[in-house]
């Protein structure tokens, strides 16, 4: 079971990953740490003190060093670029003043240490001021040796010579020297170097701490969850419990990091100036270093707690759906069980004592029942509350939950019906008890009737009174309505039971009569006192044959509203008689009559004349010029070869009317009987209409683009058209419409006239017409079908629906989500299957006119069924398909729509039906002819007819 889930990744994590990214860009700023070059910056090469010359360039120290010429230039190189990048990370100004301490060295040495230098140096190097060697040789050897290649040193390296320490002043505060330079800037580097080293572990901590929060991310928005609740449970409790530890990291790393900055921080009195760490902390940036990765890990945190909120949040609906889904499975498996067992109670037929049985089985059903209806309003309130805290699900929800409405009151009236059945049907068995014991009772009084006992009158009397209680008794079962007994349990009796009740009808009628009979002697023998008739009581199946069955199966009786009805026909049939003796006028509304239908066939003709003109002078002023070589330059040269398009095929159809249909037509001035042959003589060649019509979207959209050119305002200039070419272009259109609403005025003055049902046939055909053509414009706007969508036969009927689809059998997945809301489809019924497409909502002039249509699914009408009530709405029916594997629940505009669509699919199936009852027939003589050629087949033959006869009468009894 798939549920939907939305990515963490790209929905909830985005700026946390970000951040955690920003995090890796600025821990991977510093290419070398202290931890890989500490050795040398121990041995004293240089250092950055922090101070800055007057200029706001950084100082770099190089102190005195014996060993200087021996460091290799690689190694001098690492600590400049170390030095410089810190430079860089704690100022915008990236410039350096090399101070150069070579009191105590030589020239030789001197000169060496700036051709290193010169060569290592990897930053903006602003100024070197060198202090020379002190002694007097080496001094003079200096001034002589830079006088020498000063040039040299001057291209590479802006090299100031000088004297004495005293001379830096000029250059640089004393503030920002360190003591050995004669300043007062307190400088210790192992103790810079302890603090850088914890700086850097602080920010290589940082990192490792970003990164392992985006691999926990990563992993959450990436990792598939499993398909069963305790393995869910089992990875949010892992996911929670690593959640819990990467905060007590991040607690951590704050916590150490907070402690650094306490080392690190710079107190604004006066009187710290002066403290070693306090200067130390003025010399570098360290301290905004860590206050910057403190910001970073804060900003970690938080984002990283509204994630896992989110995701928490996410996944506890997760798991609150699935929860949700496994009750809803479940309760739904239960409804079906409940509905299965009370569908096992639909036989109605058997005795008393089994119609008690099933009764007692239906409360027990009925109880359990009670019990599942009470956990699917449980579960619906469950669904509710999912939905009040604004689920991620929440069309699921709601589908499911009106999925268990829909069973629960399907459950209930199942259940109602079945009871109201049952009870109907133990009550109809008591009444045949009741009237069974009423027979026995009448059999067992005329047995002791003797008529020996009865020699005296008073005797008779006693007798005659015994018979009166009888009958009194009996009277409600002997004198019982058969047609009301049909009336109240006709939905329920069965053969048997009617059997049944016919034999006890039958009986009780021959008990009576022979009480009667017995009455009327008992009588004579109390006023006469003479020996009466003795009656034997017969068996009732000496009455059978003699008698009426007692429930007819199609009784044939007439209701008062169809005597009413003929009553009314015979009532109107002789007012008509005395109207059409008795008024004089009615000659006078024969004239009228004619008056009118000629008045509609000269409107006719008169209409067919100015439309054939209207054609040839479009055709002669509009067509014929596209090709006349003097308007070649009004007319666009894309314009010339769109002629058909344009036109399509007016002129076929201007030479069917002028040289056929128009005469025909006025054949008919003095004969209107004539019109409707005329209209069914041609209707074939009416086809022509069909295809002008689905050329016209084409036709428009070619008018559209070019209607503001010069040609077509000089050809209305020369014809003196009111009317612009588009308006011409749509009178066949019009005319083939008009023709179906003149028909009809001439058939509704031609009653009972000559012709008139050619004229309603011809009116019928077109109609047909409109429709095929209509039918073809929608088929043609179909875009997206396989294959050849004429194969499908002739399409009988089309039109738009709203669109549920569901699956009746087998187990729903969660994400096949059934849609909650219809699908708008407009369907295509053919011979051999019904086409969905969606209508796509198409911008612009002519939309609503030409339709467009996107191909959905196709089903083949020999797999298709139909229900016709849905339960919600009398518009709606279902179409289902293979067996009930896809049920598509349509719902019409209207109920009218709705009935005309069941009408003409159950045609099709009607129809198929008969098509593959004649195969068999045609298969069954083919073997039939085999079997008489073949005598091996004959022996066989006796067998396989029988097959064949069983086989057709089941289907038979099927329908």
């Amino acid at each position: 079971m798939g549920l939907r889930r939305v990515r963490t990744a790209e929905k909830y994590g985005k700026s946390y990953l970000c951040l955690l990214q920003q995090v890796f860009v600025a821990g991977n700023e510093l290419l070398l740490s202290v931890k890989d070059i500490s050795r040398f910056l121990m041995q004293d090469i240089a250092f950055l003190s922090g101070g800055r010359g007057k200029d706001n360039a950084w100082i770099i120290t190089f102190p005195e060093n014996c060993n200087f010429r021996c460091i290799p230039e690689n190694v001098l190189a690492k600590v400049l670029t170390y030095l410089t990048s810190i430079a860089r990370q704690n100022g915008s100004d990236s410039r350096f003043t090399i101070i150069l301490d070579r009191r105590l060295d030589t020239w030789s040495s001197l000169k060496i240490s700036l051709q290193k230098i010169s060569a290592s140096f990897p930053g903006n190097l602003h100024l070197v001021l060198v202090l020379r060697p002190t002694s007097f040789l080496q001094r003079t050897f200096t001034d002589i040796g830079f006088r020498f290649s000063q040039e040299d040193f001057m291209l590479k390296l802006p090299v100031v010579m000088l004297n004495s320490v005293s001379d830096l002043l000029a250059y640089i505060d004393d503030k920002q020297l360190t003591p050995e330079l004669g300043g007062t800037l307190q400088y210790y580097q192992s103790e810079w170097i302890i603090f850088r080293n914890a700086v850097e572990n602080f920010a290589l901590t940082v990192k490792e701490m970003a990164q392992m929060l985006q691999a926990f991310g990563t992993e959450l928005a990436e990792t598939e969850l499993p398909n069963d609740i305790p393995a869910v449970e089992k990875i949010l409790a892992v996911r929670a419990e690593r959640y819990r530890l990467l905060k007590n990291d991040i607690t951590a790393v704050t916590k150490e990091g907070r402690l650094l900055l306490t080392n690190l921080e710079v107190p604004d009195t006066a009187e710290a100036v002066s403290s070693r760490l306090e200067c130390h902390k003025q010399i570098n940036g360290d301290w905004h270093t860590v206050n910057k990765l403190l910001s970073q890990v804060r900003d970690m945190e938080t984002a990283f707690d509204g994630f896992w909120e989110k995701h928490q949040l996410k996944m506890e609906q997760y798991l609150q759906l699935w929860k949700f889904e496994q009750d809803f499975q479940e309760l739904v498996a239960e409804v079906e069980h409940v509905l299965n067992e009370q569908a096992e109670l639909a036989d109605v037929s058997g005795n008393i004592v089994q119609v008690k049985q099933k009764i007692k089985k239906l409360e027990n059903l009925d109880e359990n029942s009670q019990d599942v209806l009470a956990k699917a309003q449980f579960v619906i309130l469950h669904g509710h509350r999912l939905a009040a805290n604004h689920h991620y699900a929440l069309d699921l929800i709601c589908q499911r939950c009106n999925k268990l409405r829909y069973l629960s009151d399907i459950l209930l009236n199942e259940i109602k019906a079945k009871r109201i059945r049952l009870s109907r049907t133990f009550k109809m068995h008591k009444l045949l008890q009741q009237a069974r014991q009423c027979c026995d009772e009448g059999e067992c009084l005329l047995a002791n009737q003797e008529i020996d006992k009865f020699q005296s009158k008073e005797d008779a009397q006693k007798a005659l009174e015994d018979i009166r209680n009888f009958l009194e008794m009996a009277l409600p079962f002997i004198n019982y309505d058969p047609e009301s007994l049909q009336y109240e349990f006709d939905v329920i009796l069965s053969p048997e039971l009617k059997v049944q009740m016919q034999m006890v009808q039958l009986k009780l009628e021959n008990i009576g009569s022979i009480f009667e009979n017995q009455q009327a002697g008992f009588r004579n023998l109390t006023d006469k006192h003479v020996r009466p008739i003795q009656f034997v009581v017969p068996a009732p199946e000496n009455f059978i044959e003699s008698r009426a069955q007692f429930f007819p199966s199609r009784p044939e009786k007439k209701t008062w509203r169809q005597n009413q009805s003929n009553l009314k026909i015979e009532v109107a049939h002789d007012c008509w008689e005395k109207r059409s003796s008795g008024q004089s006028s009615s000659l006078d509304n024969d004239n009228s009559l004619d008056a009118l239908k000629n008045h509609v066939l000269n409107e006719l003709i008169q209409t067919e004349r100015v439309y054939v003109q209207e054609l040839f002078t479009v055709l002669l002023g509009y067509r014929a010029e596209m090709d006349n070589p003097e308007m070649f330059d009004l007319m666009p040269p894309l314009l010339r070869n769109k002629k058909d398009i344009l036109f399509g095929n007016m002129a076929e159809i201007y030479e069917f009317h002028n040289s056929i249909f128009m005469g025909s037509l006025e054949n008919c001035t003095d004969a209107p009987e004539r019109v409707g042959p005329c209209f069914l003589e041609r209707k074939d060649d009416f086809q022509m209409y069909a295809k002008y019509c689905q050329n016209k979207p084409r036709s428009e959209a070619i008018w559209k683009k070019y209607s503001e050119c010069a040609f077509f305002q000089e050809c209305r200039r020369k014809l003196k058209h009111r009317l612009g070419l588009d308006s011409y272009l749509l009178k066949p259109v019009q005319r083939i419409t008009k023709y179906q609403l003149l028909l009809k005025e001439l058939l509704k003055y031609s009653k009972d006239c000559e012709g008139s049902a050619q004229l309603k046939e011809a009116l019928d055909s077109m109609l047909d017409l409109l429709k095929s053509v209509n039918d073809s414009m929608h088929q043609n706007a179909i875009n997206g079908y396989i294959g050849n969508i004429n194969e499908l036969g002739r399409m009988i009927i089309q039109g738009g629906f709203s669109v549920w689809i569901g699956h009746k059998k087998g187990a729903t997945k969660m994400k096949d989500f059934a849609r909650f809301k219809p699908m708008q489809r407009h369907l295509f019924l053919y011979e051999k299957a019904i086409v969905f497409c969606k209508r796509r909502l198409e911008s612009g002039e002519g939309a609503d006119r030409y339709p467009s249509y996107s191909f959905k699914h196709c089903l083949k009408m020999d797999e298709v069924g139909t229900t016709e009530y849905v339960k919600g709405d009398n518009r709606k029916f279902e179409i289902w398909y293979g067996g009930k594997e896809e049920v598509y629940i349509v719902q019409a505009p209207n109920v009218d729509v709705k009935m005309l669509w069941l009408k003409e699919i159950r045609n099709i199936l009607s129809k198929q039906q008969e098509v593959m009852t004649v195969k068999k027939r045609k298969q069954h003589n083919q073997l039939t002819e085999q079997d008489q050629l073949s005598p091996q087949q004959n022996e066989e033959g006796p067998c396989w007819r029988w097959l064949f006869y069983l086989d057709e009468a089941t289907m038979s009894h099927g329908k």
